[in-house]
């Protein structure tokens, strides 16, 4: 492209110097030695423009040519900050991701046999060997279990857990299961019951004061747990404060705050703790000792099994799909989001780090075609206003 519009050039100026050797009495050149001579300037004003861009044009130092490499650090700030606030916003991520479906995709992506398969197999392969990192690696697991648990406080997480289970759907769900089986146990059993209690009765009791006082508790038994069915009985309100209490004061409680540090305190010192997880570490270090090729085998197939089950339980499970959507966004937000403007820092430390001569060449390869047009557009725009322009004159001269 650059041949072609230089060769351009050259023949708007070899078809200028014809016109100006054509004889006088030949009219028709001064229209096109007009055409070549306008041609020409826009053609040598547009290679001067583009060559400006990347170096200096004939080596020549021209006040405000070679722009890009002169400019090169100022270009990566500039391009890190329109990465970072224009396409790391919270507002543009949230847009993004919500179009996306992370969580299909990823549904969609584990229904692929051959991609659970690959995966699980490259995941087994990263497997440590146990066997062999031995106390090493133990200790450094061990010691940051420790460090984890000891830097967050027991009573406020195991408020966040009780919270969690107590207010789901699902765990109400079972609970109301429960209260109904037992319902039904105990009105199946009303005849077993009256029996146990009048036959625990005094011995000088009347008989048929006995079977009443056994019928009327029984009765009373059944009833009061067939109550219990109704979400809205007091003792379920009763049940639902005292847990939401609970909950309370383990966030907030600063007793409940020392008496969970103290607890913890006392497990993590606890030498039977230390003792288990040594033991638990020797049993699943022996598990997967043995042939390593068949080892990874093993764990490629449990590994590629959860995956498929992953997969098939996020395609089902259209609420499970929407947490993770959601979990994703605001993890996503709480990080490259948070992270922008070390993000564009990052790229214009990179764009700071390049070569000048070879980001120069980069920038060339890729908008050069373009470019090049400019300069042949040039060439022919040219040409033509200057045409133009002294058609008009020789009509009104």
């Amino acid at each position: 492209m650059r041949a072609l519009a230089t060769g351009l050039l050259a023949l708007m100026a070899a078809i200028f110097l014809v016109t100006r050797l054509a004889p006088a009495s030949w009219v028709w050149t001064g229209y096109v030695g007009a055409f070549a001579e306008a041609g020409l300037v826009g053609a040598c004003a547009d290679w001067f423009a583009v060559t400006a861009l990347f170096r200096r044009p004939l080596g020549l130092p021209i006040p405000h040519t070679g722009i890009i490499p002169r400019n090169k650090d100022r270009i990566g700030e500039a391009l890190g900050d329109f990465i970072a606030n224009n396409f790391l916003t919270p507002a543009v991520l949230e847009q993004r991701l919500a179009r996306l479906e992370p969580a299909r995709r990823l549904a969609d992506w584990l229904s692929a046999p051959q991609h659970t398969a690959g995966l699980a197999a490259r995941l087994a392969a990263l497997t440590p060997d146990l066997t062999g990192a031995g106390a090493a690696l133990r200790a450094v697991l061990t010691e940051g279990l420790q460090r984890t648990a000891a830097a967050r406080p027991l009573a406020p997480l195991a408020s966040r857990l009780l919270a969690w289970l107590w207010r789901d759907p699902g765990v109400q769900n079972l609970v109301n299961r429960a209260v109904e089986s037992l319902a039904g146990y105990v009105g199946g059993q009303e005849q077993f019951i009256q029996t146990q209690v009048a036959g625990a009765s005094w011995k000088w009791m009347p008989k048929w004061l006995d079977r009443m006082l056994a019928e009327k508790f029984t009765h009373g038994l059944v009833g009061a747990v067939h109550g219990l069915e109704d979400p809205h009985h007091p003792w379920r309100e009763e049940l639902n404060l005292a847990v939401e209490e609970l909950i309370a004061r383990l966030a907030d409680d600063p007793d409940y705050l020392d008496r969970g540090e103290a607890l913890k305190a006392k497990l993590l010192a606890d030498p039977d703790l230390a003792r288990w997880l040594d033991r638990l570490w020797e049993e699943l270090a022996g598990r997967l000792g043995g042939d390593a090729g068949a080892r990874e085998e093993i764990i490629a197939g449990a590994l590629a099994r959860g995956l498929a089950a992953l997969g098939g339980w996020l395609s089902e499970d259209a609420a499970a799909r929407e947490a993770l959507d959601r979990w994703i966004r605001v993890a996503t937000r709480r990080t490259l989001s948070a992270q922008r403007q070390a993000i564009g820092g990052f790229v214009a430390q990179v764009v700071a780090g390049w070569d000048a001569r070879g980001v120069t060449d980069r920038l060339e390869l890729q908008v050069g075609r373009d470019l090049q047009y400019i300069r042949i557009n040039g060439t022919l725009v040219g040409g033509l206003v200057g045409l133009t322009i002294y058609t008009l004159a020789r009509l009104f001269s």
